[in-house]
């Protein structure tokens, strides 16, 4: 897609940290926008303050693992302003500690997110938009998936995020070449951001009342805890930079979109042991 001006982009997540930026940028575009994010009130924040930047928005609070708030969100965005090019499957949260100590809840809540937030955007709106190629010789489309550079290695830790986001990857590849069987004038991307400044270690604060623990939190749940809001909070590339970057990437309908070329050494390591049948190093032990 080279062309986003008058393109509508739906975005969920979309009341902060990723999400937020990738609508400021697709404002900046003149794209119209439609918001989806669990949190009602920074979502109509953010749509008063995109409405002021000049945006045609429209937004809808609800929770990406329920396949009828998608389906809702669909509605709203063919109701307000047509057929959808862009699809931006952001939402997403965060859980870590030893893997065996996750309990049934914990990855309840985060494959919800994460991967079935993703499996109903592409199975709502695929279809919509191979319906508007087909209508339209013209049409372009393009969906991005947020998975995290955990979706290409595996930390110990954060085992739920792992299998979540290694799921995103596996998810986005597939959907690519289906789409390519069948209409290639709509493409897919899969981002895998490194640690970026945003509130997805802060993420529990939105988590349902029945996805809550009844159990305190164990010490690796803490220390998982800790170790990830460090590690975002210290990183060097805001959402803004990886905003950018993704914009670039559906231009050149790059599939993979990696913010930080540094941790590419990391994937690396992790191909090559699978390709030469060692056993997994620990790849954060070798980050500079």
């Amino acid at each position: 897609m080279k062309e986003f001006e008058n393109k509508v982009a739906v975005i969920t997540g979309g009341a902060s940290g990723l999400g937020r930026a990738f609508a400021d940028k697709a404002v900046a575009l003149k794209m119209k926008l439609v918001l989806g994010d669990i949190r009602e009130a920074p979502l109509q924040q953010a749509v008063t303050e995109l409405k002021a930047a000049g945006a045609e928005v429209v937004a809808l609070a609800g929770d990406v693992s329920k396949a009828e708030y998608i389906e809702a969100l669909a509605t709203l965005a063919t109701n307000s302003f047509g057929p959808v090019h862009c699809l931006f499957n952001n939402a997403g949260v965060g859980s870590g500690g030893l893997i065996w100590e996750n309990t049934v809840k914990d990855w309840e809540w985060v494959l919800n997110v994460n991967l079935w937030g993703v499996i109903h955007g592409v199975r709502t709106f695929t279809p919509l938009m191979l319906a508007a190629a087909k209508n339209d010789p013209g049409y372009e489309g393009h969906i991005v998936s947020v998975s995290s550079i955990a979706g290409l290695i595996a930390p110990g830790l954060m085992g739920t995020y792992n299998v979540s986001k290694h799921a995103v990857v596996a998810h986005s590849e597939s959907l690519y070449h289906d789409l390519a069987k069948v209409q290639p004038r709509i493409a897919a991307s899969v981002l895998c951001p490194g640690f970026t400044p945003t509130g997805i270690s802060k993420s529990h604060v939105s988590r349902p009342a029945e996805m809550q623990n009844a159990e305190r939190p164990t010490d690796s749940m803490i220390k998982a805890q800790d170790m990830v809001a460090k590690a975002v909070s210290s990183g060097r590339l805001t959402a803004v930079d990886v905003a950018n970057i993704t914009f670039d990437a559906i231009r050149d309908k790059q599939f993979y979109i990696l913010s930080h070329p540094n941790f590419m050494k990391l994937v690396k390591v992790r191909l090559e042991d699978i390709a030469e049948l060692r056993n997994p190093r620990d790849v954060f032990s070798l980050k500079d």
